[in-house]
């Protein structure tokens, strides 16, 4: 049976990311888009990283432009996302998300979540110490909102 800890992805800098490493770590994985209306929620994302990463969270951001709503390369979107939102946390290169070409990752997240396909940009999964699937979020819940979940994964004191 397939694991969280089975796949791996590349970052856009060609840097091979092995999911065994998140193995112990809450992670929270979310599909982005540059120009997507949604984009601002990059800040919210980073700033759950800049807060919990110590105590154990990991963020993977993974752009598609499935909805045409990215830019053309890795590199443009690496840069804007730095510029614009101070994403720290890592991105893969780009990903297809629903279709016979989707990204094997996206194939196990929406079949252990039970839903179907991705629907659009910033839909996030959120994934426990364990490796379990501790939820699937819509691209409009706002990321502060799922600091509760986070929290209660990292089984930390909240400020």
């Amino acid at each position: 049976m397939t694991a969280i800890y089975d796949f791996q992805e590349t970052e856009m800098n060609g840097t091979a990311i092995d999911f065994s490493q998140y193995q112990g770590k809450v992670l929270l994985i979310v599909n982005t888009a540059s120009k997507c209306g949604l984009a601002p929620q990059l800040k919210g994302i980073e700033a759950l990283y800049q807060k919990y990463h110590e105590q154990g969270l990991e963020v993977l951001g993974l752009p598609s432009n499935q909805f045409h709503q990215e830019l053309d390369s890795d590199e443009a979107t690496s840069e804007y996302c730095q510029l614009h939102y101070g994403v720290t946390f890592p991105m893969t290169q780009q990903v297809r998300l629903n279709g016979d070409d989707e990204d094997p990752l996206f194939t196990y997240l929406k079949e252990t979540a039970g839903h179907g396909r991705i629907k659009w940009n910033f839909t996030k999964f959120l994934i426990g110490r364990d490796g379990q699937l501790i939820d699937r979020y819509a691209p409009i819940f706002k990321p502060e909102k799922m600091e509760p979940a986070i929290v209660a994964a990292l089984n930390v004191k909240q400020d």
